[in-house]
């Protein structure tokens, strides 16, 4: 019996988009995942590369994810603690083993690979089943503007600053010059079902629909694309999804989220129904593996049904 080809998609950021894509993984079987992920919060540190989201899918699909949310489970720190005793502002903290994950996409970028066959090659090497994609295999850089910080990039605004303050700006640097790989096009166009996972909608998938002809490959697919709402009990379980969606003036609702998404979207799924679309109201929480499945099982009906 033949292994399924990859048919589902999923758009991920981090936190929420991980845990919605292992709870897939599980539902469907890893073979069948495609997941098409930022890399706008990537970053060069400590002579690696360090590409935050899509290494938190490739944890979470590995079953390696530490139970703290990021990072590989049961690492040491000794690399950073050496390098405090240094002297160094070690702002960005990564453990060992993530650290050599890091050192080795480095080398292998340095070497002339794409960031789609450097993170396939890693994630061969931890047993990863399924496709993760980076959005783009050019460089796009998410920076925020706020009053007390200025423009910084994302991940000094998330860890030095703390997420503080108003959202006053946001931009994807580098996006209008990039372009979708062929094989994040391929997945698009082979896909059965496309799911935009629990994400910050500005800040973990805006960068990817910013990357030209992903959101045109989206409304052209003939798939039903239906999108998970991060919004739970009308609030927002982590990050700095609010103040996101308050600088663009979207409501924080299930709502908000639609507006965000546009004509891309078929349906919604949220535990608050949405005034123009077609919802699936559940319980969204994924706060284990039963969860997540049932979350992605629902999920994929409720897509399948909107084509019926």
């Amino acid at each position: 019996m033949g292994v399924s080809p990859p048919d589902i998609v999923v758009l991920s950021g981090g936190s929420g988009g991980a845990k919605f894509a292992r709870g897939m993984a599980d539902a469907v079987g890893g073979e069948r995942l495609s997941t098409i992920v930022n890399t706008g919060d990537d970053i060069e540190i400590y002579g690696a590369h360090v590409s935050p989201d899509p290494d938190l899918v490739s944890f979470w699909l590995a079953d390696v994810i530490d139970e703290r949310g990021w990072g590989l489970r049961d690492d040491s720190f000794r690399v950073m603690d050496a390098l405090r005793a240094l002297g160094v502002d070690v702002w960005f903290n990564l453990g060992d083993r993530d650290l050599a994950w890091c050192i080795e996409r480095a080398r292998m970028l340095a070497e002339g690979l794409s960031p789609t066959a450097a993170l396939a090659r890693l994630n061969e090497a931890l047993g990863v089943r399924g496709q993760v994609l980076p959005m783009s295999d050019d460089p796009v850089r998410t920076w925020v503007r706020t009053g007390q910080a200025g423009w910084c990039g994302f991940q000094e605004f998330m860890i030095r600053e703390g997420a503080a303050g108003l959202v006053e700006g946001l931009e994807y640097r580098g996006a209008e010059q990039a372009s979708p790989s062929k094989q994040v096009l391929a997945a698009i166009a082979g896909a059965s079902t496309i799911v935009i996972g629990p994400s910050n909608p500005l800040a973990s998938i805006g960068p990817i629909l910013a990357v030209p002809g992903i959101r045109e490959a989206l409304i052209d697919a003939d798939a039903p694309i239906v999108a998970v709402s991060p919004i739970v009990d009308g609030k927002v379980l982590k990050g700095p999804t609010a103040e996101f969606m308050a600088f663009a003036a979207l409501e924080q609702s299930a709502d908000g989220v639609a507006d965000f998404y546009g004509e891309m979207l078929d349906g919604m799924v949220s535990d608050e129904d949405v005034t123009s679309l077609p919802t699936l109201q559940m319980d969204t929480r994924i706060d284990d593996a039963a969860s997540r499945v049932r979350l992605a099982e629902q999920t994929l009906s409720f897509a399948e049904a909107l084509v019926e």
